[in-house]
């Protein structure tokens, strides 16, 4: 992840595109950046569907450490 997202369309092309059943995510105002440990909407698999719901955006740290949220991979090896 490279800290460069932004979502510059709106909730209903999102839910087009992706055949979205459920929206939790209230007026999805434009969001010219998407930054890590900040909501983001995401999209997944529910048991009636698809939904459109708002968490916390990054990568979890690697179990060892327990440190903060990974923002960028270089490493692509790694098996975190």
């Amino acid at each position: 992840m490279c800290n460069l997202y932004s979502i510059t369309t709106n909730q209903e092309a999102i839910r087009a595109l992706l055949r979205v059943i459920n929206r939790y995510v209230g007026n999805l105002a434009l969001m010219p950046g998407v930054f890590p440990d900040c909501p983001a909407p995401v999209v997944r698999n529910a048991s009636d569907g698809c939904e459109m719901v708002l968490m916390r955006w990054g990568m979890p740290p690697p179990p060892r450490t327990g440190g903060p949220l990974v923002t960028n991979i270089r490493n692509t090896t790694s098996p975190h």
